[in-house]
């Protein structure tokens, strides 16, 4: 995967208020990306943990501590792919 990199202006006291490295702010910039986008449904689960740097299963930990679900199928996705299934 290549990458572009893409530069956005913060708070120049920003490292200082969360006690954080440049490099832990970038982490947690672009995991909070790859969430909000995969709870916007932009992107599936697998490219949300690809944009995070993570594994999936790192990715499915993650949202799990955050309380996020690893599913956003909604019950009646759910009947409406089982009565899918069953018609063929």
């Amino acid at each position: 995967m290549t990458f572009q990199t893409i530069p956005i202006d913060l708070p120049s006291d920003i490292l200082l208020m969360l006690n954080a490295t440049e490099s832990e702010l970038k982490q947690r910039i672009v995991q909070a990306f790859a969430i909000q986008l995969y709870l916007q449904q932009q992107v599936t689960i697998g490219k949300a943990a690809q944009i995070a740097g993570m594994t999936r299963p790192e990715f499915d930990t993650m949202l799990a501590a955050r309380k996020i679900p690893v599913s956003l199928l909604e019950l009646e996705d759910v009947l409406n792919d089982a009565e899918q299934l069953n018609l063929r």
